[in-house]
């Protein structure tokens, strides 16, 4: 396990600064729900009566005036968009990082499989984003705690489960990505993570794009959906299941066939 321990370690500052900033910006949204829950009536019918907009970030299926609606809402943004971002860095950094920094040379001339150093370093990704959703759910529930309010709990963690499948599926994407590519391409990660949120916004304003819901993970994650339907749309899940399972097939099989550059 020495190259999963060194990627945790090599990636424990970008982790700590990516979980405390979404921390951080879920506190200061929860801490705000009590000053702005008296107003929050009229906020939702104003929003109701948005059209497209309202229907584009869910806001039809929930209510401000409810801490689990307002967290859907305003939460899921952060928790979907600095969550992506953060699965398409690690998930794009992990083998490219190899010549980017010239340490391929070093690491692929001991006595370890290009399987088994692929494997652990999809593994530390995995960790990564894991450990990182842990923390948030831990801040959200203290948090809530603390202005005396309360989720519900099964939309809370329903919720949650689907932003973490999200990250991984964005992750093992990159992942595949990663494989192809030899100077690093932070862009690449972030650029997919942002086309694939923005599908979903096209898919929910028209009929016509529902098909991307079969290829954006964030269709699955849509709190307005998990919150008022306390469940999981398990078919979707299974589409982006796939859709990891192929990113990571990619990885491992361009990068056991690619000429290193050292």
């Amino acid at each position: 396990m020495t190259v999963y321990i060194k990627e945790l370690k090599q990636a424990t500052k970008s982790w700590c600064i990516w979980t405390a900033a979404i921390s951080f910006m879920l506190l200061i949204c929860i801490f705000l729900f009590p000053q702005m829950k008296s107003e929050m009536s009229s906020v939702s019918d104003v929003f109701s009566n948005m059209g497209s907009f309202t229907v584009a970030f869910g806001m039809d299926k929930l209510s401000f005036g409810e801490l689990m609606g307002f967290y859907g809402i305003e939460c899921g943004n952060v928790l979907g968009i600095g969550g992506g971002f953060f699965a398409a860095l690690a998930g794009t950094n992990i083998l490219a990082i190899e010549e980017k920094e010239h340490t391929a040379e070093f690491l692929l001339t001991h006595p370890v499989s290009r399987t088994l150093v692929l494997t652990e370093k999809l593994l530390s990704v995995m960790t990564q984003i894991l450990a990182m959703n842990i923390v948030i759910v831990g801040v959200s529930l203290l948090s809530a705690v603390m202005i005396g309010e309360s989720f519900e709990l099964r939309e809370f963690f329903l919720l949650h489960i689907a932003y973490l499948i999200l990250q991984m599926e964005i992750a093992c994407i990159c992942f595949g990505i990663s494989a192809f590519i030899k100077r690093g391409g932070i862009g690449i990660g972030l650029g997919l993570a942002l086309v694939l949120y923005f599908m979903n916004i096209i898919c929910n304003i028209s009929a016509q794009a529902d098909f991307l819901k079969y290829v954006t993970p964030y269709a699955y994650s849509e709190a307005g959906n998990i919150i008022s339907e306390s469940k999981l749309d398990l078919r979707l899940i299974g589409v982006g299941v796939v859709l990891a399972a192929a990113g990571v097939f990619i990885g491992y099989f361009k990068y056991n066939h690619k000429d290193i550059a050292c």
